[in-house]
């Protein structure tokens, strides 16, 4: 491989020019690799991600065939369980070591069950045989109308009362957060025959868990990731995931970067009710987050967004063909190209408005080594990391100068856009889900997570499995429970 900038290997003056902050126990943000940070020019970042950009699709989506729009915002829900960031900005170099999640860094879905009902007790039900067990919803009002039927439990300022406020910022993300809801109460129904009282509550939550975690990992990631990366990192471990200290942490590869893919699957328009039009992403009926349900075409069928799949357990050696359900909406392909909208966020009136600059400049920000970089720390072939370089200065055009190396957010999107993800061994589709070194980053994090959790069915009884008598083993099947 020609060495390209940001593929060099530095000695000597190292410690000046790479991150050299080791992790310590406890610190809640880490790196997997211990490379130079890429330093770009960042009027080369804007030109980049601004809008009518390289990175702006115009009209002209492309979908995938195998994954669902709903699949991209349960990503959003799963980033929204296990991290938190509310100290960094664009303006200030992060300094990893300082900075605080202020979520949970496990697939312990808190962002349903707050700490507990004894420390959140506002998001349970409570003065009935189902007291500090059942989650509130806005069903439970007394009198409720048909739009609090349909919504979550809200406060007098319409908030939502949920574990995290982000979990409202789109209608789409909340009928989400109000699906997962209804899901536990579910499963406390059908258990309460065995099962009573604080007891009850505990089976529940270890129930729900466990599925959901299932779900990450044999129906998400391998949809996202590809069969043949989930199955050789259950099979052999995580090799670049490491938690020295046996303490999960997220690493920034990952949260600033990696992560990051589902923003170039977000169509523009969404369809959300069978037979009824698409609704615009940030229109009144799906945009308008942060607000109480007011209009019932707002109210999300799952069985529009989120595929049926034709097995209760996932083959991850099957090809995503058996996915192609037409009635279901698809996710725009995973590539370098984002919706236009993203690129002009119109919440946003005091600052960058770019999503695609905005991660960008983050990536700038936490000191990030070039995607190149990544790729030959992660022995990718020379000839790959050659053809994804090639293609990222193409599409970022002679008059954007990433010379220096490939930004690790953008490197990723173009291994997508040219390899894409690896369904089977050895078989690569195009647009359809991570690349080798996305993927990686992507899978090792998330199947980490739960492995380091010693709550999680994989510590706690490896050999359980979705089997239980509620039919629930992939993602539609969790939400229309």
């Amino acid at each position: 491989m020609s060495k390209h900038h940001g593929t060099h290997t530095l000695t000597g003056i190292n410690a000046f020019c790479s991150p050299s902050h080791q992790r310590e126990h406890g610190e809640s943000y880490g790196r997997m690799f211990d490379l130079p940070p890429l330093n770009t020019h960042p009027g080369s970042l804007k030109k980049l991600g601004k809008q009518k950009g390289p990175m702006d699709e115009g009209k002209r989506t492309k979908h995938t065939h195998s994954v669902a729009v709903g699949d991209v915002f349960f990503g959003q829900f799963i980033d929204h369980d296990i991290t938190l960031d509310v100290m960094t900005s664009l303006s200030a170099t992060a300094d990893i070591s300082q900075i605080e999640n202020a979520r949970t860094p496990s697939l312990d879905l808190d962002c349903i069950y707050g700490q507990g009902p004894e420390a959140h007790p506002y998001l349970y039900l409570s003065g009935s045989d189902f007291g500090g067990i059942k989650l509130l919803t806005g069903a439970d009002y007394p009198e409720a109308t048909k739009f609090q039927k349909n919504d979550l439990i809200r406060s007098v300022n319409g908030r939502a009362i949920i574990g995290d406020p982000r979990n409202d910022e789109n209608r789409v993300i909340s009928q989400l957060q109000l699906a997962m809801i209804r899901f536990h109460n579910k499963v406390v129904d059908e258990l309460s025959s065995e099962y009573k009282g604080s007891e009850l509550y505990e089976k529940s939550r270890e129930l729900v868990t466990w599925h959901y975690q299932w779900v990450v990992i044999h129906d998400f990631l391998v949809k996202m990731c590809g069969g043949a990366v989930v199955n050789d990192i259950l099979g052999n471990g995580c090799t670049f995931y490491k938690a020295n200290y046996g303490d999960t942490f997220i690493p920034v590869e990952f949260s600033v970067a990696a992560y990051r893919f589902g923003h170039s699957m977000i169509p523009q328009k969404i369809r959300i009710q069978k037979g009824k039009p698409e609704l615009d992403l940030f229109g009144p009926l799906l945009g308008n987050g942060f607000e109480p349900l007011s209009n019932l075409k707002s109210v999300v069928d799952w069985s529009i967004l989120v595929d049926k799949g034709d097995d209760k357990h996932f083959d991850k050696n099957k090809h995503h063909d058996r996915h192609g359900d037409k009635n279901v909406q698809k996710a725009k392909k995973m590539d370098t190209k984002m919706a236009t909208d993203l690129l002009k966020l119109p919440f946003i009136f005091d600052g960058e408005q770019s999503l695609a600059t905005r991660n960008l400049l983050r990536g700038h920000t936490f000191s990030l080594p070039s995607g190149e970089n990544i790729a030959e720390a992660m022995n990718r072939p020379s000839a790959e990391i050659d053809r994804i370089n090639k293609k990222a200065n193409a599409i970022a055009g002679k008059k954007i100068d990433i010379s220096t190396g490939t930004p690790l957010w953008f490197y990723i999107l173009t291994e997508a856009e040219v390899l894409g993800r690896e369904t089977i061994q050895n078989k690569f589709e195009s647009g359809e889900g991570l690349g080798p070194v996305g993927a990686r980053i992507v899978a090792e994090t998330l199947i980490g997570l739960v492995k380091l959790d010693p709550r999680s069915y994989m510590s706690v009884n490896r050999n359980w499995e979705p089997d239980d008598g509620l039919g629930v083993s992939n993602l539609r099947e969790m939400l229309t429970f």
